[in-house]
């Protein structure tokens, strides 16, 4: 199959797949508008925690790109104003605040250089970000698949694959290495309600794999896990925590209480750039709210009562406990995962990148 890119620059703009259009709609959209890439990770046209921290470092060359800008002042000013607005998208998704970080401070290593030097390190930077990630997914494929054995039934929730990522994807990569290896016989994808991220993305990417797809109802889990016909399940993350507790899309907690019942690996796959040294622990993590219409609504059309409330978080919280490991690009980090993620000796950077 050819490559899928979510997201990408060429020539002096950014290109990027509408994820709200497919399966039905393959829509490639492009632009030299930063604040139309800001709109499009925060209405969810691109997602999954690495894409948006490629998409935010694309957008922000964009921001500086403009022909309009002759000085460091201007530059530095539409630098802040890009960064500010972007960073009001996804509260979650770690890799965004740290992607806008990286781009801060190679800035701030060059703000003193002309305008044309600074461009070209903020560019260099923003490519970097990219191909590391493309790098990470590789890795973690490689790492992930050594654990399936022969013959496994694999459960997944929401997307994780090129479409979230810029390259193979992270838990989705370890799904499609292992395949690779005649080691998976099918793959049940949970819808991934209210937005229906399995249904309408990871099927769609599977099958273009010629992987054999299983499309399952979120709350058709636990059965699956009762009847012995899942072998391990593998997630993806948008924020890990310190300890290990992880926040990923909702749903994901109830799954990992049922594997622990049922007695089925649960995974977590993610790049190292997700991990974020400055978060404790999950409860402090803030979790996005989304619109309630996203849960009361249906392809447009009011499925619930008028006048009903609606609790829709993005994401929920899973405990370092219900993990058996996390697979990354530096290798498979296992309980007491405080002491592993420690000893991975990330940048100083990720000790914060959640406060911006």
């Amino acid at each position: 199959m050819s490559r899928i890119t979510s997201v990408e620059w060429v020539a002096g703009k950014v290109r990027f797949i509408d994820q709200t259009r497919l399966p039905s709609e393959e829509v490639i959209e492009e632009t030299s508008d930063y604040t139309v890439v800001a709109d499009a990770i925060k209405k969810l046209k691109i997602r999954g925690a690495p894409a948006i921290g490629v998409a935010a470092a694309f957008a922000l060359l964009l921001a500086i790109e403009d022909k309009k800008i002759l000085t460091l002042r201007s530059l530095e000013e539409e630098l802040h104003a890009a960064i500010h607005l972007l960073s009001q998208t996804r509260p979650t998704a770690v890799n965004l605040f740290a992607a806008l970080d990286r781009m801060r401070r190679v800035y701030q290593s060059v703000r003193h250089d002309d305008v044309g030097t600074v461009r070209l390190r903020l560019n260099r930077e923003a490519h970097c970000i990219q191909q590391e990630d493309i790098e990470a997914c590789r890795k973690i494929g490689e790492h992930g698949a050594a654990l399936i054995a022969p013959g496994s039934s694999i459960l997944t929730h929401c997307n994780t694959g090129a479409l979230a990522t810029a390259g193979e994807g992270t838990a989705q990569s370890i799904i499609t290495t292992a395949a690779r290896q005649n080691k998976i016989v099918r793959v049940f994808v949970d819808e991934t309600r209210p937005l229906f991220q399995g249904a309408r993305l990871t099927s769609w990417e599977l099958v273009k794999h010629n992987i054999e797809v299983v499309l399952i109802t979120d709350s058709t889990a636990g059965y699956l896990m009762q009847q012995r016909k899942i072998s391990a399940v593998i997630v993806g993350a948008d924020r890990i925590a310190a300890n290990g507790d992880t926040a990923n899309k909702v749903g994901t907690y109830s799954i990992a209480v049922l594997a622990e019942l049922h007695a089925v690996p649960f995974y977590i796959a993610a790049p190292t750039s997700t991990i974020d040294l400055g978060t404790e622990s999950g409860s402090q993590i803030q979790v996005e709210q989304r619109n309630e219409e996203e849960v009361t609504h249906v392809g447009g059309k009011r499925i619930a009562a008028e006048g009903v409330k609606v609790f829709a978080p993005a994401f929920d919280i899973t405990p370092n406990r219900l993990i058996i490991a996390i697979i990354t690009e530096a290798g498979v980090l296992k309980p007491p995962f405080d002491s592993a993620i420690a000893s991975l000796r990330l940048p100083h950077s990720q000790q914060a990148v959640g406060s911006t």
